[in-house]
């Protein structure tokens, strides 16, 4: 074997799984391969089949996830040339809550005849908005029987998580629910199929199925209180024994290692979030300073020593991002989507036409006009709400809005109040944090938008009054789960003893960064205080016009 280990890490994106093949002792980037799922984000009509989805429906195909080790791993094999012997651990992130029925044996029910064309047979994408009622009476039943549930998670149960989901499927698809011998995290269950054995993250259980390490899962008596049906679904569907973030979650089955090209026996490290996993790969182990990862979504991710409750934020768990402290999460459901929304739905051909002739992208035009407004030019004013808000409302019945359009307002006019929306929501996250005493001292960012979008990056800075730092690795949360993989691994095998110590040695932050404009800082502080009134006025209750617009749609769709 050569002196050289390398570990493997996997992201399961959206849209996509991307492998990265990284070098433990530096965290050098030795290769990387996507895999586009075949079947992508399913929220129109299930595949091969006439079956339409209701709106807010998100699903996926399992077997996609399953063709990403297939594909993507032997690929970066392959382009590195390295002896798989020398590849030591694996490690996982998956988008979360992602959640899938199966078999007692981790057989998702999809791959059944029988419940191939069942809509509720197939994953839940994180995105899957469909059970906010269930959220919604949950977050009610928690109210009155259980004091110390809802102050971890905000005051609110969001339909983006396990129970809410599983719950749907329960008062849906009764047959289904029945059907099930598990219900489990996505992550969870493609950890599952390398190592052959069930091995669920304490992590995933925290952040999305009300678990914590004081209290463990709700009582009994809650799930009756919701559903007499669900009363058992921790003991009959789940496990009480779940596995902490760095742990050995078991060694590469010989069929995973035979679809990888690895060996069997190889550690593969228990499963994360693919937005926390992003945190260590960006230098940042301790408190006080904010991970932001920006892309399709955005997720907001800070550690203090001490549990500090923060109402609207979406969960506090202790060990939950680096073990020995209390890790938050915060988020924005809607971001890089909703520019994609306005570039495919609001630009016109003329401006798609000037982009295709000077060889470039709409982004790319659009941000380059956008870049030539000062702030606060358009008049406009916008809501970050195209997904709901995670962030600090928590409730995913919210839509958008803009305020301030006349005829003569331009597409790169909005492009860029959409922007700046999602920035408001950002701040808003940041100044709740530490309204409750939980101070931020530095931002790093990560993900897709630091690298595309240099005028998202200056409005950040501006809206915040921050400076922002920028991991340096542009796939963070492949690395982040390469490193997790290390530690998997232990140091005996060449990985390393800690997540802690896998950061010093295979993270970096690079040299440049974005600070404000203090005269854009000024103007965006004024527009941030209308957005705080709008966001306020539309969101907390004065005005319920956005969901009743919701009702509306639903009576004349079913109509």
């Amino acid at each position: 074997m050569g002196e050289r280990k390398y570990v493997i890490g996997v992201d399961f994106g959206t849209e996509s799984g991307r492998a990265l093949l990284v070098e433990v002792a530096n965290g050098y980037e030795v290769a990387s391969a996507v895999s586009e799922y075949s079947n992508g984000v399913i929220d129109e009509r299930l595949p091969g089949t006439d079956i339409r989805l209701d709106p807010d429906w998100a699903l996926q195909d399992p077997n996609d996830y399953v063709e990403v080790f297939k594909q993507a791993v032997p690929a970066v094999l392959a382009a590195s040339k390295i002896d798989p012997a020398d590849v030591v651990g694996i490690g996982i992130d998956f988008t979360s809550c992602t959640m899938l029925p199966t078999t007692p044996d981790g057989t998702p029910l999809c791959f059944l005849p029988e419940w191939r064309t069942a809509p509720h047979a197939w994953v839940k994408l994180w995105k899957h908005h469909a059970a906010q009622p269930e959220a919604t009476r949950m977050t009610t039943i928690a109210a009155q029987t259980d004091a110390t549930l809802l102050p971890r998670y905000g005051g609110k149960i969001s339909s983006e998580w396990l129970f809410p989901k599983a719950w749907q499927i329960l008062n849906e698809a009764p047959a289904v629910y029945a059907a099930a011998g598990r219900v489990l995290e996505a992550g969870d269950w493609v950890v599952w199929q390398l190592t052959g054995q069930e091995a669920r993250s304490a992590g995933l259980a925290g952040y999305k199925a009300l678990w914590s390490k004081q209290h463990g899962f709700p009582p009994n008596s809650f799930f009756r209180a919701l559903d007499p049906r669900l009363e058992q679904i921790v003991d009959e569907k789940m496990t009480r024994r779940l596995h902490p973030l760095g742990g050995r979650a078991g060694g590469l089955s010989e069929q995973a290692a035979r679809w990888m090209g690895l060996k069997p026996g190889t550690a593969v490290a228990v499963a994360n979030v693919d937005a926390h996993v992003s945190v260590p790969p960006a230098t940042v182990v301790e408190p006080g300073r904010m991970v932001i990862i920006l892309g399709t979504s955005n997720c907001h991710m800070l550690m203090t020593a001490e549990e500090r409750l923060v109402p609207g934020i979406c969960g506090v768990v202790e060990d939950g991002i680096v073990p020995g402290l209390w890790g938050y999460e915060a988020g924005q459901p809607c971001v890089g989507d909703g520019f994609s929304w306005f570039v495919k739905q609001g630009v016109p051909a003329a401006l798609s036409g000037e982009a295709a002739a000077r060889g470039i992208s709409v982004y790319q035009l659009l941000e380059e006009r956008a870049a030539l407004l000062k702030p606060g030019e358009s008049g406009l004013l916008a809501l970050d709400w195209w997904n709901g808000s995670r962030s600090v409302l928590v409730d995913g019945e919210l839509s958008s809005l803009l305020l301030g359009a006349t005829l003569a307002t331009k597409p790169e006019e909005i492009y860029r109040a959409y922007i700046e929306a999602t920035a408001y929501g950002t701040r808003l996250i940041i100044d709740t944090f530490e309204a409750h005493g939980v101070p931020i001292h530095e931002i790093v960012v990560t993900g897709g938008l630091p690298d595309r979008n240099a005028l998202l990056m200056q409005i950040y800075a501006d809206v915040t009054g921050r400076t922002l730092r920028i991991a340096r690795s542009r796939q963070g949360g492949a690395l982040g789960a390469a490193m997790y993989g290390a530690v998997a691994a232990g140091v005996r095998s060449g990985g390393h003893a800690s997540i802690a110590d896998a950061s010093r040695a295979m993270g970096d932050l690079r040299d440049d960064a974005y600070g404000p404009i203090p005269a854009h800082q000024h103007v965006y502080d004024q527009l941030y205080a209308e957005y705080v009134i709008l966001h306020d006025y539309f969101g907390r209750g004065a005005n319920d016009v956005m969901k009743r617009l919701k009702n509306l749609r639903e009576a004349s769709r079913a109509s």
